[in-house]
């Protein structure tokens, strides 16, 4: 165990960024990293498995843990469904001397920042616009109205770029994921 407190890494950008892609090579490539499950209201999307992409809750256990302070942040994201990050896990891990990687929304993002300020925020970006549209339309897990209403959210997100540390473009998920590792492990002595 590291004498250390472990770094917090807050991950956030745009839909069809590809946040989900760089998460799961991170978490691949570098086990060591612990790796925060976020909890959603939203349906799992085919391939999707409960305790690994999220842990999916209905409305009313989501309801249970945000009235007992159990997320570092939690949002309604695309006016649909609801995300929340365990507060638990994260604490324990940072404690622990392990580095923390959270994936999620810009909304998210603001609400740790107000209440961990020392955390480091990235903001990971699509090459161009026209490539975040083609990689949100060939996922094919969105209709057209869910496709518009992200489209729409995108734009809002990618004008927060400056509120972050650092900015990654997800031109190829092999560099970008080193890229995020690498400023994850910047500045600590036991690395």
């Amino acid at each position: 165990m590291s004498a250390e407190r472990g770094r917090l890494v807050v991950l956030a950008g745009p839909t069809a960024a590809g946040k989900g892609t760089i998460a799961a090579y991170v978490r691949t490539h570098f086990p060591d990293v612990f790796f925060s499950v976020s909890m959603t209201t939203r349906p799992p999307r085919r391939g999707e498995v409960d305790g690994v992409q999220y842990h999916f809750v209905d409305n009313r256990e989501f309801d249970r843990l945000v009235e007992a302070g159990q997320f570092l942040e939690h949002a309604v994201v695309h006016g649909l469904a609801r995300y929340g990050t365990p507060r638990g896990p994260v604490e324990r891990a940072l404690a622990e001397g392990r580095d923390a990687l959270l994936e999620i929304d810009l909304q998210g993002a603001r609400q740790v920042r107000a209440t961990m300020p020392d955390a480091f925020f990235v903001f990971l970006e699509p090459p161009s616009w026209d490539e975040l549209v083609r990689r949100l339309v060939g996922r094919g897990t969105e209709d057209q109205a869910e496709r518009e209403r992200r489209l729409e959210t995108a734009r809002r997100e990618l004008a927060a770029k400056p509120e972050f540390d650092a900015v990654i473009v997800n031109d190829e998920v092999g560099r970008a994921s080193e890229e995020l590792v690498s400023l994850m492990r910047s500045g600590r002595t036991d690395r």
